[in-house]
């Protein structure tokens, strides 16, 4: 009787565990997608723009 209440109780444990892995993705269609990636582009874009901005202000004003 404790074996199989044990069992019971670590495939209820498994199920709850593998729902809510799959229950906390985020479905996104492929506009959704190409959306981000296109944004995470244009970040990183403009902060190198600002990196190297930064540089030729330090080197300027070092002469």
């Amino acid at each position: 009787m404790k074996k199989s209440l044990l069992y019971f109780v670590f495939t209820l444990l498994f199920t709850v565990s593998l729902s809510a892995l799959n229950g906390c993705r985020e479905d996104k269609s492929a506009g959704e997608k190409i959306e981000d990636g296109v944004e995470n582009v244009g970040d990183g874009i403009e902060e190198g723009v600002e990196e190297i901005g930064d540089e030729i202000d330090d080197a300027t004003d070092d002469n």
